[in-house]
């Protein structure tokens, strides 16, 4: 089955990446209503949009500095 990987609009490389891998890339919001395997986020925004107010069973990615290939990485640890 294909990861579901919510991605932070600003990340259109990550985006690209993880789509090109078979990931089914949704928008972070949407995270909160779906059941996902990762969320990415740029780093530049600690709150976004209060993610850290919903319970996401599923690792938090910090894409700061990351090129999308160490971000997939970790998504597959």
């Amino acid at each position: 089955m294909n990861k579901v990987i919510a991605v932070e609009d600003n990340l259109a490389s990550v985006k690209n990446f993880l789509a090109e891998k078979g990931c089914r890339v949704i928008d972070v919001q949407a995270a909160k209503n779906n059941k996902v395997d990762a969320v990415v986020l740029s780093g530049s925004d600690e709150n976004l949009m209060g993610m850290q107010d919903v319970l996401i069973n599923a690792p938090i990615i910090n894409a700061k500095g990351r090129t999308p290939q160490e971000v997939w990485d970790n998504i597959e640890r």
